[in-house]
């Protein structure tokens, strides 16, 4: 190709940012549209990752350098579907690449789901960070009992916001509305259900130690959940993650609850059979113990033993995995609720790739991994491209088209980098005042009264 080849790039979450890096890396001449459905950058960074984590948040800076970059332009506040159809971004790009990541909650698919108080950790993750999709939802934490279904991160995120002291809290950039809802709280009991064993937890060990540096909180773990099979105690003893979370549940188990804490109880081997409601609202669920039972590929899968409790709790959140959401005009996979492709070239009902389309991240693998784990993925996507490129597969763009005046002049409000940075400084300058490092603006309105330039 004669010229910078046209690529945009849908999503300007980790996998989007690192899809750019890789794409810059390589000899080859690239003009970058960034694509982002809210105005601020930076997806599950900004919007996913707790709070009170925010050394994890400076791989921020990272992205920051990539949107100064001539080659990249950003375009903020336009939504795929809506605002502008995947057939427009084939007949503008050589190569379009999605970054959508997995955008709604698996259900647990039990009676009682639907009830008041039993809601996805997703919401509750997006409503503590200031997403606008849940700026209105509302959550009562005037029970004392929360229940949260999961083992991985997520899960261990939610519960440590319930019990987390306010002193430091309010040192985050946690949102104002979810802020002033936990000083109300209630909450002095979280319990998190695990359907396998310990072994088999997907929470990461660093997270899982938290709770016992946390003043005012108590770890209850069962001494006899902590007795293995044959079959985990050599899964934990091929992974260091597995060992150290061992050790440290051990630890849990060992020490005692100390009077007038809050306390985090971790519940292994049992699955949520139905969630009970008192006048329409959560009172409890019903669980059923599991055993595990090995397969014939040697992993080891929960089977119920009919032995049933009730755990009371006016709450139940549920953390069992995030699935991506079809898009219009562009292929889905809706039994594994990804993109399909192959080496990260999106492909049709037959398996064949589809010219020019490519996905990173979740929307290609599935929600698994850390923010550093899209960086590996990103680049075999991008070599994918690279050798797409070089091959001559790609789609033609009309050079004529300038995305940006098109979705302006059609009365899309994009936002631009000089409109983030704005958004950004009003944010941050915001939080300098409170002694945080941003105060939120959590609605698409209230960001784009600031980027207008108003108060």
């Amino acid at each position: 190709m004669d010229r910078p080849a046209r690529v945009a790039v849908v999503g300007a979450g980790p996998a989007g940012f690192y899809a750019i890096e890789a794409l810059l890396k390589n000899d080859v001449a690239v003009a970058v549209d960034l694509y982002n459905r809210f105005p601020p950058p930076y997806g599950l960074v900004r919007d996913g990752v707790a709070p009170d984590h925010q050394a994890i948040k400076s791989v921020t800076r990272i992205y920051e350098k990539l949107l100064a970059r001539d080659e990249v332009r950003y375009l903020g506040n336009v939504t795929l579907g809506k605002d502008v159809s995947a057939d427009e971004l084939r007949s503008w790009y050589d190569m379009v690449v999605y970054a959508v990541g997995a955008q709604t909650d698996r259900r647990l698919w039990i009676d009682g789901e639907d009830l008041e108080g039993s809601y996805a950790a997703t919401a509750f993750v997006g409503w503590y960070n200031g997403h606008p999709d849940y700026r209105d939802a509302e959550f009562d934490l005037s029970c004392e009992h929360v229940v949260v279904v999961g083992n991985g991160n997520v899960a261990i995120d939610v519960a440590r916001i319930l019990v987390l002291d306010l002193e430091r809290l309010q040192t985050t950039d946690v949102s104002d509305h979810a802020l002033a809802a936990l000083r109300e709280s209630r909450v002095k009991e979280v319990t998190l259900l695990g359907r396998r064993g310990p072994a088999q937890a997907a929470f990461t060990n660093k997270e899982l130690k938290e709770f016992g540096q946390l003043d005012g909180v108590s770890v209850d773990v069962r001494s006899e959940d902590l007795d293995l099979d044959p079959v985990s105690q050599a899964l934990v003893d091929s992974e260091s993650v597995r060992t150290r979370n061992m050790k440290t549940l051990r630890e849990f188990a060992d020490a005692s609850i100390e009077a007038g804490d809050r306390v985090v109880r971790f519940r292994f081997l049992v699955s949520p059979m139905e969630i009970l409601g008192d006048d329409g609202r959560v009172s409890g669920v019903r669980v059923e113990r599991n055993r595990l039972v090995e397969q014939d590929d040697g992993s080891m899968r929960p089977r119920g033993t009919g032995e049933t409790e009730t755990l009371g709790c006016g709450i139940v959140l549920r953390s069992v995995g995030y699935r991506g959401a079809p898009i219009t005009g562009v292929a889905f996979d809706d039994r594994r609720g990804i993109i399909p492709n192959a080496d990260g070239r999106v492909v049709g009902e037959d398996g064949s790739p589809l010219t020019g389309e490519y996905v990173v991240g979740w929307a290609k693998r599935g929600p698994s991994g850390v923010i550093g784990t899209n960086k590996a993925d990103a680049a075999a996507t991008v070599a994918s491209m690279i050798e797409d490129l070089e091959g001559g597969t790609h789609l033609t763009a009309d050079l004529d088209a300038d995305p940006m005046r098109i979705l302006r002049d059609r009365g899309v409000e994009v936002v631009d980098l000089e409109g983030w940075a704005r958004l950004n400084a009003h944010e941050s300058a915001a939080g300098e005042e409170q002694g945080r490092p941003r105060v939120k603006l959590c609605t698409v309105p209230e960001m784009l009264e600031v980027i207008r330039g108003g108060a």
